[in-house]
């Protein structure tokens, strides 16, 4: 099949039987007595809906929504109160029988989504859309990455990295971009994915879509080497932007964990499998509410063989691919987290220096740019060559905006034009530092409307 190539209406519902509702084998990979109550917690929440209106609601094509229609009928779940001209103008509402089954229905799970995927569809899809990435080429990590101020020693690493398809752990002092480079490095991953609204796994739903995490594709985007299906007629399936999932200091091991709420009776997707075909970045490591250990201990072996294991509220037991582009990023060197056997697993160790006083320069130069605060050299070579010696601070990426935007503030607190002077630098450097007494700087320019 080429790329382009328009396919079936959804490639992954099984073929209907004659009697999809009987006794016959599942439709759509799901029980019919699952899809029957999935229906009714529809029709209840709506009132009356058209058999387009419904399949719509359901992700499911209008042949299968059909003959699923036809056996609730027989079940006298619903009527049709009245008719259109075409077939597809009839409306369905539940009868008595059927308001019963729904609040029934409703007492088993509160889902009220597209029809999950079944488990092995959503293993499938996983494993493809992984088989289909296309390596980090220089060229690609160059563009990605030129709006920051990186060693071009750095590029080779950071690229390999990527194509290792291993853990990564970036380490350094606070302020040197670990996580926003975390952040960039996605991008290096071209091509978008299919996310399912759900997962069905033993008779529970697992809701996977986020709308924090995934970001659907732009419409008209092309559909990339990535995205040898086109799934865009099974509503069952959203297509997004590779997902990015950052977790800080909240992370605990039960986030790790499929979450259970007994009140809709649901489980919510964890964060490293909202991540799949993606990047999860563990923000800040040593500084979540458990240890570097037990951490390390969940992940050993997700990380070496690519499979995690989680387990519904029934105690059911089930794996997932692990297809994750893990990225630690630490103040702390590795040595100090982590033990020997673990360390193995963490593919590349990548420290990220302080700049140098040139590389520093183009920063300062992208914060004046940012904050609207006219370069001028004499504050640029005061604080590259004053403040940052005199206090013994480095050469750190975050400190350029950090300060000249204390700048911008005062001046919009003025109602007068920014200069980026070595007195505007004195008083930003002591606030953002903490240091004692810094007038700030004399107002040059009248207020406007004086």
């Amino acid at each position: 099949m080429t790329e382009m190539s328009q396919p079936s209406p959804s490639l992954l519902l099984r073929a209907l039987p004659t009697d999809p509702f009987g006794d016959g084998p599942d439709v759509a990979g799901l029980p019919a007595a699952f899809l029957t109550d999935l229906a009714l917690r529809h029709l209840s929440r709506k009132g009356e809906l058209k058999l387009y209106a419904l399949a719509q609601q359901l992700g499911l094509t209008a042949q299968v929504v059909d003959g699923l229609l036809i056996h609730m009928r027989t079940q006298a779940l619903v009527e049709v109160p009245r008719r259109g001209t075409l077939e597809g103008d009839i409306s369905y509402v539940l009868t008595d029988a059927g308001q019963r089954r729904a609040r029934m229905a409703f007492d088993k799970c509160h889902y009220l989504g597209p029809a999950p995927v079944p488990l092995d569809d959503y293993v499938a899809q996983v494993h493809e859309q992984n088989s289909q990435l296309q390596p980090v080429r220089a060229q690609r990590l160059a563009q990605v990455l030129g709006d920051m101020v990186l060693p071009p020693a750095l590029l080779p690493s950071l690229g390999s990295a990527m194509n290792s398809g291993k853990a990564i752990y970036l380490h350094g002092a606070s302020g040197t971009g670990k996580t926003f480079l975390a952040e960039h490095l996605v991008r290096t991953i071209e091509g978008h994915v299919w996310v399912p609204h759900a997962i069905y796994v033993d008779g529970e739903v697992i809701q996977v879509f986020d709308p924090i995490v995934h970001r659907p594709a732009q419409a008209g985007a092309g559909m990339g080497r990535s995205l040898l299906r086109d799934l865009s007629a099974d509503g069952r399936w959203v297509r997004c932007d590779r997902p990015v999932v950052i977790a800080g200091g909240e992370l605990t091991l039960d986030t790790l964990d499929l979450a259970y709420d007994p009140h809709t009776r649901m489980h919510i997707a964890p964060p490293q499998l909202k991540a799949n075909n993606g990047i999860f970045v563990v923000d800040d490591l040593g500084r979540q509410r458990i240890s570097p250990t037990e951490l390390m201990n969940r992940w050993i072996v997700p990380l070496d063989r690519h499979v995690d294991y989680l387990a519904l509220s029934t105690g059911t037991k089930f794996s997932v691919p692990f297809d994750v582009r893990v990225i630690f990023s630490s103040n702390l060197p590795p040595d100090s987290l982590v033990d020997p056997a673990f360390a193995r697993r963490l593919g590349y160790k990548i420290e990220i220096e302080p700049l140098d006083a040139s590389a520093y320069r183009r920063v300062v130069a992208q914060a004046c740019q940012r904050t609207g605060v006219p370069e001028e050299r004499p504050g640029v070579q005061h604080l590259v060559d004053n403040l940052h010696p005199r206090h013994g601070q480095p050469y750190l990426p975050c400190i350029p905006f950090d300060v000249i935007s204390k700048i911008a503030d005062l001046a919009r607190y003025r109602q007068s034009p920014p200069r980026l002077t070595p007195e505007a630098l004195e008083w930003a450097w002591a606030n953002y530092f903490g240091l004692p007494g810094r007038d700030a700087p004399a107002n040059d320019a009248p207020l406007s409307g004086d």
